[in-house]
């Protein structure tokens, strides 16, 4: 098929098999990993390998679900569209907004620790500098076609993994060999010697949850490049089935690694933890590198994040649940509106960033993981409901059916409900739960508001 092929809605299938694959390793390494950790860490101990590992699982059913879907019904829309078919269209409506809202609040996360990963050499300039410029930059490349989206996340992400699995590598030999190391006692016995497993005992393992699943946020992406992918059915199959060796490798060998050369107790989330590994072992330059390698992951996250959220009001608009305007697509094959449009949202960014810099990062985080948590679990009750109203024969012509069906996908959304009330139980995220509870009742006045009449007067006119 012709890379450069024009969709029914304007848009061009530009996205490769590899441009996918890498979309989806880059998605789920990003801030959540190398900055947002630190502080799930610091409330869990060692036991937040285990919490990544749990959560790991359900993200990887929750993808499972969004790839059945997304293989048998390549859409722009993606989950929005899910949604609005077999739940109805106030289901979709609240989905597609959220995943958007969602798409604001981490890229305001992102954006924050580009400035903070910046300080690193600049301590003196203030960080909402930083974060201005990189909005713009990211707004500017995402102007550009999708072809040069693919290709920059290509190489943004081969940085990130490049980076992660030469510290792996590195991690180990400090540990073995004790290279680098003055008078610092690295061991894996750091994992279970200060404290115990469960150092900060139950509560603390159970508090971590609350950060772990905002570093999954944003995987969800792979369903969104399904609409502009060459061939949805094997691309999006395949960066599916990557996810449980991206969570083994990048998150629980990276992080038990790094709490084996350090002492969890004395990571902080002033920097990376990535940063500080080198920066306590004396190793000025390996620090400065890992800094720009943080500094890419950053990039690629704020990428993917303008990415998805224009893609998403602009299936939104096209169901008639988003304005009009968001329609419009450039020469190139981009809805540009939706970029600039991101691009001002992100500005919020910059005077958060100047009015509340030492609290943004930890509310920022907790307001994403209700919003991803609540678009995880539309995407599970759409591939139910779709999978329920299937006929035997439907069902067994599914290229990419969930596994485990129905247990998995039950396991799935009770454990997400159970992180949402996690957040109202926690002090430092409640705001996200009663920000999260405002902003659907919004959304419902919103659609009984607008969409619905807007929808029932078409439906008459075209009688």
């Amino acid at each position: 098929m012709n890379s450069d092929a024009a969709t029914q809605d304007g848009l061009k299938r530009g996205l490769t098999a590899r441009h996918i694959r890498f979309i989806a390793l880059g998605s789920a390494i990003g801030t959540g990993l190398f900055y947002g950790s630190a502080e799930a860490i610091k409330r869990a101990g060692p036991s937040v390998l285990l919490a990544y590992l749990i959560g790991g699982i359900a993200v990887y059913l929750v993808l499972r679900a969004l790839g059945e879907m997304a293989v048998r019904n390549p859409v722009s829309g993606s989950f929005s569209e899910y949604a609005n078919k077999h739940l109805g269209p106030l289901a979709g409506f609240m989905t597609g907004w959220t995943y958007t809202f969602e798409m604001v609040i981490v890229c305001l996360a992102d954006v924050t620790a580009f400035g903070l990963y910046m300080q690193f050499w600049f301590p003196d300039v203030p960080r909402w500098i930083w974060v201005l410029a990189v909005v713009f930059f990211i707004g500017a490349i995402n102007l550009l076609s999708v072809k040069v989206f693919g290709e920059l996340e290509f190489w943004f992400t081969l940085v990130k993994i490049t980076a992660i699995i030469a510290m792996i590598a590195g991690g180990i030999a400090i540990i073995v060999f004790g290279f680098g190391v003055h008078d610092t006692d690295a061991g894996i016995s750091h994992l279970w010697s200060d404290g115990g497993f469960f150092a900060t005992g139950f509560g603390g393992f159970v508090a971590c949850f609350a950060i772990v699943m905002f570093a999954f946020g944003g995987t969800e992406i792979i369903g969104i490049t399904a609409g502009e992918a060459e061939d949805p059915a094997q691309t999006i199959r395949k960066a599916v089935n990557t996810v449980p060796v991206r969570i083994i490798l990048f998150y629980i060998c990276t992080l038990a690694v790094i709490m084996a050369i350090i002492p969890w107790q004395t990571i902080n989330s002033d920097n990376s933890p990535f940063v500080q590994i080198f920066e306590n072992l004396g190793l000025g330059t390996a620090a400065s590198i890992l800094n720009i390698v943080v500094i890419t992951a950053a990039l690629s996250a704020i990428n993917s994040d303008v990415f998805g959220a224009g893609r998403m009001m602009f299936g939104m608009s096209h169901a008639g649940q988003a304005p009009q305007v968001m329609k419009r697509v450039s020469a190139n094959g981009v809805p540009w509106m939706t970029v600039v449009i991101m691009t001002g949202a992100l500005l919020v960014g910059v005077l958060l960033n100047y009015l509340i810099p030492d609290q943004v990062f930890l509310v920022i985080a907790s307001l994403a993981t209700f919003a991803t948590i609540f678009v995880w679990i539309m995407i599970l009750l759409s591939q139910f409901r779709s999978r329920a109203q299937m006929s035997a024969d439907e069902t067994a012509a599914l290229k990419f059916p969930v596994p485990l069906w129905p247990y998995g996908q039950i396991f799935a959304i009770v454990f997400l409900a159970f992180v949402i009330v996690l957040l109202g139980v926690i002090a430092d995220t409640r705001v996200a739960l009663l920000v999260g509870a405002g902003w659907l009742v919004l959304l419902t006045g919103a659609y009984y508001k607008w969409v619905k009449p807007a929808v029932s007067a078409a439906d008459r006119s075209g009688a």
